[in-house]
C-alpha cells in the first residue's frame, strides 16, 4: 500500500468529460429519432461504446491502473460481443 501512486485529476477534466458525455447523450436521442434503418442501432450502440469508454478510463481510473485490468476489461467486452454475436446468429437463422 505504501507504494501506491495517487493520480490527481483537474476537476477540469472531469467536468470535460462529463459536458462529453452530456452531449454524447443528447446525439444518442438524436439519431434514434431520425430513421436510418438498421444503422441508427448501430450508431446507438458505437456512441454507447465511446461513452463507456470515457467513463471507464477517466472516472473509474482504469487509464491509470496496471495494465492486466485494461486487458481483462477488453477481453471481458469481446466475450460479451461474443456471446450477443452467437445469440443474434441463432435468432436470424431459426
Amino acid at each position: 500500500m505504501e507504494n501506491e501512486k495517487h493520480h490527481i485529476i483537474p476537476y477540469r477534466t472531469f467536468l470535460l468529460i462529463l459536458a462529453g458525455l452530456i452531449v454524447l447523450t443528447i446525439v444518442s436521442v438524436a439519431v434514434t429519432r431520425i430513421s436510418l434503418g438498421p444503422l441508427t442501432v448501430t450508431i446507438a450502440l458505437f456512441i454507447a461504446a465511446v461513452k463507456s469508454s470515457l467513463v471507464l478510463s477517466i472516472f473509474m481510473h482504469l487509464r491509470f491502473d496496471d495494465k492486466m485490468f485494461a486487458i481483462m476489461v477488453i477481453a471481458v467486452t469481446l466475450l460479451v460481443g461474443l456471446v450477443i454475436f452467437i445469440t443474434l446468429l441463432d435468432y436470424l437463422y431459426r
